[in-house]
């Protein structure tokens, strides 16, 4: 545990939208919003980069574009290139899907060589990568299993989830994750965190990046906590 400011709690947040019909009014928006609480990246689509990146031009705020998101069902020629592409439109921050049916197939060479071909042109790129492994969908086996690859592979993050499947993040498997990925790599937590108890839960297991679309309500709640306290920082 250690003590945080809210400007440090604030550069934990991925303020993310993936809405398929989010307009560029709402991309306006979220680049606004997170210029405002300083948070670390606004998450949007691949399609978005360019306006998202011309939005946040002059600040240390990333642009993070989702590759074959929701469902990773692409083939991995398709997620390198739409990799390069975001990149090339200004993304500097990418997060894929990795491929379930290979996963379910316990094709692991495949997943391996899609991993080290996305985390290899993001590494060359110099920008983080984020592998989604979409827990709700995995046994703790083949969680485990995508735990050891990522070790050997060392992307920036390994991820939770979506936030369009069954249900989002858990303690239980940011614990899991960060136990099992070695200390190179980082865990993201995403999806269904909506509130500050669970935020912070999220941090206490060991992620150290929180995707989330409800960042500004829990920033304000975690405020409001700290001034009722009159303190200038939590422990968590």
């Amino acid at each position: 545990m250690r003590e945080w400011t809210l400007d440090e709690l604030c550069r934990l947040v991925d303020h993310t939208n993936l809405h398929p019909d989010a307009t560029e009014e709402d991309m306006t928006r979220l680049c606004d919003e997170a210029k405002r609480y300083h948070f670390r990246m606004v998450a949007v689509n691949q399609v978005q980069s360019a306006f998202c990146a011309r939005q946040l031009a002059g600040t240390d705020i990333d642009t993070g574009a989702a590759i074959s998101f929701p469902l990773g069902q692409t083939s991995v020629a398709s997620k390198v290139f739409d990799t390069k592409d975001a990149i090339a439109n200004g993304a500097n921050e990418i997060d894929y899907v990795v491929n379930l049916t290979q996963v379910k197939a316990g094709n692991w060479a495949y997943v391996r060589d899609e991993m080290a071909r996305i985390v290899d042109v993001c590494k060359e790129a110099g920008v983080p990568s984020k592998v989604i492994f979409e827990n709700c969908l995995l046994t703790n086996d083949e969680k485990l299993a995508l735990c050891r690859i990522a070790r050997e592979v060392e992307p920036t993050f390994v991820k939770t989830s979506t936030g369009f499947s069954k249900w989002g993040a858990t303690v239980e498997d940011v614990a899991l994750m960060k136990a099992n990925v070695g200390e190179k790599v980082r865990v993201k937590a995403a999806g269904g965190i909506r509130d500050a108890d669970t935020f912070i839960a999220m941090i206490r297991a060991g992620a150290t990046r929180i995707g989330c679309s409800a960042g500004i309500p829990i920033i304000e709640e975690i405020r409001r906590r700290m001034e009722e306290r009159g303190v200038e920082s939590i422990r968590v």
